[in-house]
């Protein structure tokens, strides 16, 4: 028996099925749901920015230090409590808890380098040239892991949003995503990459192979880099004065 013609419409749709069934693998990994981020990092990240926010000398603070070191801890125990491992579980308290985490390091860190630099302008500073060094470097280090923690919440919404991909256009544009034939197939940006983009900014004072799209994050790295360069010029300045 010979078979039926099928009729354009029919013709249409098959046509239509065997493009789609192949469609995934044209679209890049980044604009793909993947597995779950590790907590990890981010973890490692966070209390190594409040283990350096203690090692900040008290008089380069604005606020009481242990009110909000412990408030900051408790924050990191609500986070891993609700995703230990890995960034499975979305809630609204993790998502504000994570923000407010992060604004706390930034709003504090960056009041101790304006402190920091106040201090240095007016020639009233330890004249203890390893406590400067050590005063201006726990606060370049920590300026680093705060940037980095913003841009990993709020390239694309956030690392949940990345994994749902409920926002298509990138705030950063890293290189694997222009060119993707480099990357693996899995590929798609972690905290580690955001960390570089946060290291890159304030050691050469602008992108280098990762470039902001967004207004916002264009912003953010000016506010970055602008508090990193005030900082280690003047420390370095004076430390250097101290030791002569």
């Amino acid at each position: 028996m010979e078979p039926t013609p099928q009729t354009p419409a029919e013709a249409f749709v098959k046509r239509a099925e065997r493009i789609a069934s192949g469609a995934e693998h044209h679209v890049p990994s980044w604009l793909r749901p993947g597995e779950p981020e590790s907590r990890l990092p981010v973890l490692v990240a966070i209390l190594l920015a409040v283990a350096l926010q203690r090692a900040v000398p008290d008089r380069y603070t604005v606020v009481p230090r242990w009110p909000l070191l412990a408030m900051e801890l408790m924050l990191v125990v609500l986070l891993v409590a609700i995703n230990p491992l890995r960034l499975s579980r979305r809630t609204t308290a993790a998502r504000w808890g994570s923000l407010a985490l992060t604004a706390a390091i930034t709003v504090d860190n960056t009041a101790s380098a304006v402190m920091l630099d106040y201090w240095i302008l007016r020639g009233d500073v330890s004249n203890d040239a390893a406590v400067l060094l050590g005063s201006g470097g726990a606060i370049f280090v920590t300026n680093i892991l705060a940037f980095a923690l913003w841009y990993w919440e709020l390239d694309r919404g956030g690392p949940f949003a990345r994994h749902a991909v409920e926002q298509p256009y990138p705030d950063f544009l890293f290189p694997q995503m222009t060119d993707p034939d480099k990357a693996k197939p899995d590929w798609r940006p972690t905290f580690v990459d955001y960390m570089y983009v946060s290291f890159t900014n304030v050691v050469a004072f602008s992108p280098t192979d990762t470039m902001p799209l967004a207004r916002w994050a264009k912003l953010m790295m000016t506010v970055q880099a602008s508090v990193a360069m005030s900082t280690i010029a003047l420390v370095i300045a004076r430390a250097v004065n101290v030791l002569k």
